[in-house]
């Protein structure tokens, strides 16, 4: 874990609420992991008082961005709202790379369940996956389920299908895609042939009552999932206990212990 002064190279808006920032910080961006997160401080005021949390986008590939992480987020509040009104070229106090993320090493078959603002994570976790598929054990491109209440809050579609994934889309209202929720979507995916239940692994961001959802699929077909919690987070190193999750090996802090879990840990 570092605390630097990271160099906001952009702070954009890419639709409705939805902003991408690039932060030029190389240490954090060479050890950060899929699943792993930075808490930013972005105000000297005392509001907002605390630290906010963001998950890591992506990491930069090409040699002139392998020292920049990226952020997905949406404005939602007064911290977030000062975040997007960051301009190029300022710095912010950055701490990271922070919690335990995901686990890829042994997946034969991924599957990447994205619900809302949880796509975020999931690009670094299939660029990930796809470049460890090299020769290795990885044989199928990811599939990626992506979650949203409408259409125009689809996340990351594009990112995935550059990537080479096998995107599918829900929306609760049927704007797009499969008419439902992505839960159910999967539920329909599981079973099927294409992605046999051995040496499949689901991985999964999003709203707590889908996490619960899939944490209940995987013990029903016998799939191992990896879960990333959103809880809500305030040191980010464990030390608060502000963010603790209730694990059969009893309580653990989202924050260092995760925020990924496995599925079958968790007790709901």
């Amino acid at each position: 874990m570092f605390q630097l002064k990271a160099k906001l190279l952009y702070n954009k808006r890419i639709k409705g609420n939805y902003l991408q920032c690039v932060l030029q910080v190389p240490k954090i961006a060479k050890e950060a992991q899929p699943g792993q997160f930075v808490n930013l401080k972005l105000s000297n005021n005392t509001e907002p008082l605390l630290r906010r949390p963001f998950s890591i986008h992506r990491v930069g590939q090409e040699p002139k961005t392998r020292d920049t992480i990226e952020i997905l987020y949406e404005v939602v509040g007064p911290g977030t709202e000062i975040f997007a009104q960051k301009k190029t070229g300022e710095y912010l106090d950055v701490l990271g790379p922070l919690g335990s993320g995901f686990s890829v090493l042994g997946t034969c078959y991924p599957v990447l369940v994205a619900g809302g603002m949880g796509a975020a994570p999931l690009i670094f976790l299939a660029e990930t996956i796809i470049t460890r598929s090299q020769g290795q054990k990885v044989t199928r491109k990811p599939l990626v389920l992506i979650g949203a209440k409408t259409k125009k809050q689809i996340l990351c579609e594009k990112e995935f299908k550059e990537l080479g994934c096998d995107v599918k889309i829900a929306t609760d209202d049927g704007s797009r895609g499969f008419q439902g929720k992505v839960t159910a979507l999967l539920k329909k995916v599981l079973p099927g042939t294409r992605y046999p239940v051995p040496g499949t692994t689901i991985y999964a961001c999003g709203p707590k009552p889908m996490l619960k959802e899939i944490s209940r699929l995987s013990q029903r077909y016998d799939i191992p999932a990896q879960l990333s919690l959103d809880e809500h987070m305030a040191c980010g190193i464990g030390a608060c206990l502000g963010c603790v999750v209730k694990t059969k090996a009893g309580f653990q802090r989202a924050c260092k212990d995760g925020p990924v879990f496995k599925a079958e840990e968790i007790i709901w």
